[in-house]
């Protein structure tokens, strides 16, 4: 302690423990904010989930199910159990899905349909998920709004099921009521091994910042104040979820050693929320595929117009870093059709003008869909927009000549061109000629000319 009694000492010392507070809880706040990022991107991924998979039921179906375990053995509990099962082979990461309607007693609901069968150690314990069963959801806050609206976990919940994170949705009648919940669980092991991959992560660089701290601290103080001010930069992007922010190393070794373990903290979360945003992707189009699937005059219409709005964007020299993007929004472009009603959907003879505008509806209950989960405001855009006609005429919103965005362009064209070459109940197809004759045709009032003829070219028109 005779050190501290020296002027010079005491001036090092408290520099050096300044250094180590900032570093400390710099890192400490990388922490907290870099988990509670992926954590809520998790809850709005379940939440989208659950309300995509209430669309999918049908709820005068499935309040026919009698409360029993005879219900098991009756068609309507075997057509929604047709479809949980889909859903849950659709996406493997689901544990279980499954559904529950209210009882008379607050708090106790009642299974309709669980496609999951309980183990054997389940079964020994008493656990069961026939229709009739109760369930008190009381226990959980988030569950018990189901009823509500889209809900999801803010926490790991653990019941007699196991530990899950959980994600909730109402099923709703003709008349908007809501009668029955869906509910779907992942396992909690996922999130708890990216919890212990950022604890490591950021106690490798406390530590590194503990130690860099001490030694430079004393002998080359002046030198830390840039590359520390860059460190907290960059724990204050990150925390603001840039997760793309790299800090430059500069210095010496040790201080580009704790700028690249910050940077390859932040790529890992950077490849995680990729990783998660593709995982949503192809979710959602496998939803979609299980959509076209019932209806063999629409199967793969989505995957066609996702080729052609490709061929067509690089003919036009779209950068590649957009490639992606295109791809994924051409292939969900029919998304908001989930929330159209099956009878309508599936209907084969000519639509009544109230179907039409049920139909009309789905570019925006597509853009409500992937709202939630804060996606690029480009895809809600191009979803909300693809049947917008270039003369003003189409829908939603009426938008006209360059308002439209380019690439909803290109989606309207090759939807249009798909729909010409494709059999139809009521028609047989287009050759490919006849269909860009008529877009030709409709050049100027449905389509943009130059995209017309970009397009065309694109697929070895003339």
């Amino acid at each position: 302690m005779r050190l501290l009694k020296s002027f010079k000492h005491q001036i090092i010392s408290a520099l050096v423990f300044s250094i180590l507070f900032v570093a400390s809880a710099g890192n400490l706040f990388i922490y907290k904010y870099s988990f509670d990022v992926q954590f809520n991107y998790i809850r709005d991924k379940l939440m989208t989930i659950a309300k995509v998979a209430s669309f999918a039921m049908d709820a005068e179906t499935l309040m026919s199910v009698p409360m029993d375990r005879k219900g098991a053995d009756t068609g309507a509990y075997k057509a929604i159990h047709g479809k949980l099962s889909k859903i849950k082979e659709a996406i493997p990461s689901i544990k279980y899905i499954y559904t529950m309607r209210k009882t008379d007693k607050p708090g106790i609901w009642q299974f309709i349909v669980d496609p999951t069968p309980p183990t054997e150690t389940e079964k020994r314990r008493g656990y069961t998920s026939y229709p009739g069963d109760k369930y008190d959801a009381s226990r959980f806050r988030e569950m018990s709004k189901a009823f509500d609206g889209p809900q999801a976990d803010r926490k790991l919940e653990v019941d007699e099921w196991g530990a899950t994170l959980s994600g909730y949705a109402p099923v709703v009648d003709a008349g908007g009521n809501a009668v029955a919940m869906i509910g779907v669980d992942v396992e909690a092991d996922k999130i708890y091994r990216m919890q212990k991959d950022l604890h490591i992560r950021t106690v490798i660089v406390l530590l590194a910042g503990v130690i860099l701290s001490l030694i430079f601290g004393f002998y080359f103080s002046n030198m830390l104040i840039r590359p520390i001010k860059r460190l907290i930069e960059g724990t204050k992007q990150l925390g603001g979820g840039n997760l793309d922010y790299e800090v430059k190393p500069e210095g010496n070794l040790e201080i580009a050693t704790l700028a690249s373990e910050f940077n390859a903290m932040a790529g890992k979360l950077s490849e995680s929320r990729k990783a998660l945003n593709s995982y949503f992707y192809k979710v959602m189009q496998s939803l979609v595929r299980i959509l076209e699937a019932k209806d063999h005059y629409t199967q793969g219409h989505s995957e066609r117009v996702a080729e052609y709005v490709e061929k067509t964007a690089r003919t036009i020299g779209i950068s590649a870093e957009k490639m992606e993007l295109i791809r994924d929004v051409a292939l969900l472009h029919d998304i908001g059709k989930l929330g159209i009603k099956k009878e309508i959907i599936e209907k084969k003879g000519s639509l009544t003008d109230e179907e039409w505008d049920e139909i009309r509806k789905h570019p925006v209950i597509g853009e409500d869909m992937l709202n939630p989960i804060k996606l690029e405001n480009q895809m809600t855009e191009i979803i909300r927009g693809h049947h917008e006609k270039y003369d003003g005429s189409g829908y939603p919103d009426n938008l006209k000549g360059d308002e439209i965005h380019e690439i909803a362009q290109i989606i309207s064209v090759a939807d249009a061109y798909d729909a010409m070459t494709s059999d139809r109940p009521y028609r047989r197809s287009m050759s490919r000629e006849d269909a860009f004759r008529e877009l030709r045709k409709n050049s100027g009032k449905q389509f943009n000319p130059e995209v017309v003829e970009i397009f065309i070219k694109s697929l070895g028109g003339g």
